[in-house]
Protein backbone atom coordinates (compact mmCIF):
# COMPACT_ATOMS: atom_id res chain seq x y z
CA UNK A 1 0.00 0.00 0.00
CA UNK A 2 1.19 3.52 -0.78
CA UNK A 3 2.55 4.97 2.46
CA UNK A 4 1.07 8.37 1.59
CA UNK A 5 -2.47 6.96 1.83
CA UNK A 6 -3.62 7.21 5.44
CA UNK A 7 -7.32 6.38 4.87
CA UNK A 8 -8.26 3.89 2.18
CA UNK A 9 -11.99 3.22 1.70
CA UNK A 10 -12.96 0.62 -0.86
CA UNK A 11 -16.47 -0.30 -1.97
CA UNK A 12 -18.32 0.54 1.24
CA UNK A 13 -21.97 -0.46 1.20
CA UNK A 14 -24.39 -0.21 4.11
CA UNK A 15 -28.18 -0.52 3.94
CA UNK A 16 -30.70 0.44 6.61
CA UNK A 17 -34.29 -0.66 7.04
CA UNK A 18 -35.54 2.69 5.74
CA UNK A 19 -33.68 1.84 2.48
CA UNK A 20 -31.21 4.64 3.04
CA UNK A 21 -27.51 4.02 3.32
CA UNK A 22 -24.39 4.10 1.18
CA UNK A 23 -23.44 2.15 -1.94
CA UNK A 24 -19.97 1.27 -3.20
CA UNK A 25 -18.18 4.32 -1.75
CA UNK A 26 -14.49 4.36 -2.64
CA UNK A 27 -12.07 7.16 -1.72
CA UNK A 28 -8.60 7.78 -0.38
CA UNK A 29 -7.21 10.43 1.93
CA UNK A 30 -3.50 11.08 1.53
CA UNK A 31 -1.03 12.34 4.09
CA UNK A 32 -1.29 16.13 4.37
CA UNK A 33 -4.78 16.34 2.83
CA UNK A 34 -7.59 18.46 4.15
CA UNK A 35 -10.25 16.33 2.51
CA UNK A 36 -13.76 17.79 2.43
CA UNK A 37 -16.61 15.29 2.30
CA UNK A 38 -19.71 17.10 1.06
CA UNK A 39 -23.33 16.21 0.58
CA UNK A 40 -26.90 17.18 1.51
CA UNK A 41 -28.24 16.20 4.91
CA UNK A 42 -29.00 12.48 4.85
CA UNK A 43 -26.58 11.73 2.01
CA UNK A 44 -24.67 9.21 4.12
CA UNK A 45 -21.63 11.22 5.25
CA UNK A 46 -21.91 10.22 8.91
CA UNK A 47 -22.42 6.57 7.97
CA UNK A 48 -19.15 6.56 6.01
CA UNK A 49 -17.32 8.25 8.89
CA UNK A 50 -18.72 5.86 11.49
CA UNK A 51 -17.61 2.88 9.41
CA UNK A 52 -14.20 4.48 8.84
CA UNK A 53 -13.86 4.93 12.62
CA UNK A 54 -14.92 1.36 13.42
CA UNK A 55 -18.10 2.48 15.18
CA UNK A 56 -20.35 0.46 12.87
CA UNK A 57 -19.70 -2.24 10.31
CA UNK A 58 -20.35 -2.09 6.60
CA UNK A 59 -22.36 -4.75 4.80
CA UNK A 60 -19.60 -4.88 2.20
CA UNK A 61 -16.30 -3.15 1.51
CA UNK A 62 -13.21 -2.34 3.53
CA UNK A 63 -11.49 0.47 5.41
CA UNK A 64 -7.76 0.68 6.05
CA UNK A 65 -6.16 3.25 8.33
CA UNK A 66 -2.39 3.53 7.93
CA UNK A 67 -2.49 0.13 6.24
CA UNK A 68 -4.47 -1.64 8.98
CA UNK A 69 -7.94 -3.08 8.48
CA UNK A 70 -10.24 -1.21 10.86
CA UNK A 71 -12.34 -4.31 11.60
CA UNK A 72 -9.60 -6.91 11.89
CA UNK A 73 -6.84 -4.73 13.40
CA UNK A 74 -8.80 -2.07 15.26
CA UNK A 75 -6.24 -0.98 17.86
CA UNK A 76 -3.29 -0.41 15.51
CA UNK A 77 -5.65 1.08 12.90
CA UNK A 78 -7.00 3.69 15.34
CA UNK A 79 -3.76 4.33 17.24
CA UNK A 80 -2.93 7.41 15.13
CA UNK A 81 -6.50 8.64 14.57
CA UNK A 82 -8.61 11.21 16.42
CA UNK A 83 -12.38 11.14 15.89
CA UNK A 84 -15.25 13.53 16.47
CA UNK A 85 -18.52 12.11 15.14
CA UNK A 86 -21.69 14.19 15.35
CA UNK A 87 -21.91 16.28 18.53
CA UNK A 88 -18.92 16.46 20.86
CA UNK A 89 -20.01 15.83 24.43
CA UNK A 90 -18.34 17.16 27.59
CA UNK A 91 -19.03 17.02 31.31
CA UNK A 92 -20.44 20.53 31.67
CA UNK A 93 -20.00 20.63 35.44
CA UNK A 94 -16.24 20.10 35.01
CA UNK A 95 -13.67 22.54 33.71
CA UNK A 96 -12.39 22.29 30.18
CA UNK A 97 -9.02 21.21 31.55
CA UNK A 98 -10.53 18.47 33.70
CA UNK A 99 -12.47 17.13 30.73
CA UNK A 100 -9.21 16.82 28.80
CA UNK A 101 -7.41 15.25 31.74
CA UNK A 102 -10.05 12.53 31.84
CA UNK A 103 -9.62 11.96 28.10
CA UNK A 104 -5.84 11.82 28.50
CA UNK A 105 -6.15 9.00 31.05
CA UNK A 106 -7.15 6.70 28.19
CA UNK A 107 -3.61 7.05 26.80
CA UNK A 108 -1.13 6.10 29.57
CA UNK A 109 1.99 6.98 27.57
CA UNK A 110 1.12 10.65 27.07
CA UNK A 111 3.36 13.28 28.67
CA UNK A 112 1.74 15.30 31.46
CA UNK A 113 2.19 18.43 29.37
CA UNK A 114 -0.18 17.18 26.63
CA UNK A 115 -3.31 18.76 28.12
CA UNK A 116 -1.59 22.16 28.22
CA UNK A 117 -0.42 21.65 24.65
CA UNK A 118 -3.89 20.95 23.26
CA UNK A 119 -5.45 23.79 25.24
CA UNK A 120 -2.91 26.08 23.60
CA UNK A 121 -3.48 24.56 20.16
CA UNK A 122 -7.23 25.14 20.24
CA UNK A 123 -7.00 28.56 21.87
CA UNK A 124 -8.52 27.65 25.23
CA UNK A 125 -5.53 28.19 27.51
CA UNK A 126 -7.14 31.21 29.16
CA UNK A 127 -10.42 29.35 29.66
CA UNK A 128 -9.15 25.97 30.82
CA UNK A 129 -10.33 26.47 34.39
CA UNK A 130 -13.84 27.54 33.38
CA UNK A 131 -16.67 25.02 33.50
CA UNK A 132 -17.44 23.58 30.09
CA UNK A 133 -21.11 24.44 30.63
CA UNK A 134 -20.19 28.13 30.46
CA UNK A 135 -18.47 27.82 27.09
CA UNK A 136 -19.92 29.27 23.89
CA UNK A 137 -20.80 26.82 21.08
CA UNK A 138 -17.54 27.67 19.34
CA UNK A 139 -15.56 27.03 22.53
CA UNK A 140 -17.38 23.74 23.11
CA UNK A 141 -16.45 22.61 19.61
CA UNK A 142 -12.85 23.64 20.25
CA UNK A 143 -12.91 21.57 23.44
CA UNK A 144 -14.34 18.58 21.57
CA UNK A 145 -11.60 18.87 18.95
CA UNK A 146 -9.05 19.19 21.76
CA UNK A 147 -10.33 15.88 23.13
CA UNK A 148 -9.81 14.27 19.74
CA UNK A 149 -6.29 15.74 19.64
CA UNK A 150 -5.14 14.53 23.05
CA UNK A 151 -3.61 11.32 21.67
CA UNK A 152 -1.50 13.32 19.15
CA UNK A 153 -3.25 11.82 16.09
CA UNK A 154 -1.86 12.03 12.59
CA UNK A 155 -5.36 11.84 11.08
CA UNK A 156 -8.38 13.69 12.42
CA UNK A 157 -11.88 12.59 11.34
CA UNK A 158 -14.39 15.37 12.00
CA UNK A 159 -18.10 15.05 11.22
CA UNK A 160 -19.77 18.46 10.68
CA UNK A 161 -17.32 20.42 12.89
CA UNK A 162 -19.06 23.74 12.15
CA UNK A 163 -22.64 22.49 12.55
CA UNK A 164 -24.72 24.83 14.72
CA UNK A 165 -22.04 27.51 14.98
CA UNK A 166 -22.45 31.18 14.20
CA UNK A 167 -20.15 32.94 11.71
CA UNK A 168 -17.54 33.69 14.36
CA UNK A 169 -17.53 30.07 15.50
CA UNK A 170 -17.14 28.85 11.91
CA UNK A 171 -14.17 31.15 11.40
CA UNK A 172 -12.62 29.88 14.65
CA UNK A 173 -12.85 26.24 13.54
CA UNK A 174 -11.58 27.05 10.05
CA UNK A 175 -8.55 28.82 11.49
CA UNK A 176 -7.97 25.93 13.88
CA UNK A 177 -7.94 23.35 11.06
CA UNK A 178 -5.43 25.46 9.13
CA UNK A 179 -3.25 25.85 12.22
CA UNK A 180 -3.24 22.12 12.97
CA UNK A 181 -2.46 21.24 9.37
CA UNK A 182 0.39 23.76 9.35
CA UNK A 183 1.89 23.33 12.83
CA UNK A 184 1.01 19.72 13.71
CA UNK A 185 1.02 18.39 10.12
CA UNK A 186 -2.37 16.82 10.85
CA UNK A 187 -4.29 15.18 8.00
CA UNK A 188 -8.05 15.85 7.96
CA UNK A 189 -11.15 14.03 6.76
CA UNK A 190 -13.98 16.54 7.24
CA UNK A 191 -17.67 16.24 6.44
CA UNK A 192 -19.99 19.17 5.92
CA UNK A 193 -22.99 20.45 4.01
CA UNK A 194 -21.63 24.04 4.24
CA UNK A 195 -19.65 24.00 1.01
CA UNK A 196 -18.62 27.66 0.90
CA UNK A 197 -17.06 27.27 4.35
CA UNK A 198 -15.09 24.13 3.51
CA UNK A 199 -14.01 25.52 0.12
CA UNK A 200 -11.72 27.90 1.99
CA UNK A 201 -9.64 25.14 3.60
CA UNK A 202 -9.92 21.87 1.65
CA UNK A 203 -7.50 20.79 -1.06
CA UNK A 204 -9.46 17.68 -2.07
CA UNK A 205 -13.17 16.90 -1.97
CA UNK A 206 -15.68 14.12 -2.44
CA UNK A 207 -19.36 14.73 -3.20
CA UNK A 208 -21.88 12.26 -1.79
CA UNK A 209 -25.44 12.15 -3.09
CA UNK A 210 -28.08 9.62 -1.95
CA UNK A 211 -25.41 7.29 -0.65
CA UNK A 212 -23.17 7.38 -3.72
CA UNK A 213 -19.88 9.17 -4.24
CA UNK A 214 -20.60 11.02 -7.47
CA UNK A 215 -17.46 13.16 -7.79
CA UNK A 216 -14.03 13.06 -6.16
CA UNK A 217 -10.72 14.85 -6.73
CA UNK A 218 -8.69 17.96 -6.09
CA UNK A 219 -10.34 21.36 -6.20
CA UNK A 220 -8.49 22.22 -9.39
CA UNK A 221 -9.48 18.98 -11.10
CA UNK A 222 -13.16 19.36 -10.34
CA UNK A 223 -13.44 23.04 -11.22
CA UNK A 224 -11.33 22.76 -14.38
CA UNK A 225 -13.33 23.97 -17.35
CA UNK A 226 -16.08 25.45 -15.17
CA UNK A 227 -15.09 29.05 -15.89
CA UNK A 228 -12.99 31.57 -13.93
CA UNK A 229 -15.87 32.69 -11.72
CA UNK A 230 -17.05 29.18 -10.84
CA UNK A 231 -17.18 28.22 -7.17
CA UNK A 232 -17.34 24.85 -5.47
CA UNK A 233 -20.89 25.68 -4.40
CA UNK A 234 -21.95 26.28 -8.00
CA UNK A 235 -20.22 23.10 -9.13
CA UNK A 236 -21.88 21.12 -6.34
CA UNK A 237 -25.38 22.37 -7.21
CA UNK A 238 -24.81 21.56 -10.88
CA UNK A 239 -23.69 18.00 -10.10
CA UNK A 240 -26.57 17.33 -7.70
CA UNK A 241 -29.12 18.62 -10.20
CA UNK A 242 -27.59 16.47 -12.95
CA UNK A 243 -27.80 13.40 -10.72
CA UNK A 244 -31.44 14.12 -9.86
CA UNK A 245 -32.35 14.61 -13.51
CA UNK A 246 -30.66 11.33 -14.40
CA UNK A 247 -32.50 9.56 -11.58
CA UNK A 248 -35.83 10.91 -12.85
CA UNK A 249 -35.25 8.98 -16.07
CA UNK A 250 -34.37 5.69 -14.36
CA UNK A 251 -37.00 2.99 -13.76
CA UNK A 252 -38.12 3.26 -10.13
CA UNK A 253 -37.19 -0.35 -9.39
CA UNK A 254 -33.47 0.21 -10.08
CA UNK A 255 -33.01 3.36 -8.02
CA UNK A 256 -30.92 3.17 -4.89
CA UNK A 257 -32.12 4.96 -1.76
Amino acid sequence: MNGDIVLDIQGLTKSYRNRRGIENVTLQVRRGDIYGFFGPNGAGKTTVMKIASGLIRADRGSVRLFGYDVNEQYEPAMSRVGVLIEKGEAFEYLSGRRNLELAARLYPGLPKTRVDEVLELVGLSKHGKEKAGHYSLGMKMRLAIAGALVSKPELLILDEPTNGLDIEGMVEIRELVRKLAREERTTFFLSSHLISEMEMICNRIGILHEGKLIREGSMGELLQGSGPSSSLETYFIEQIRAEREAADHEPANVRYH
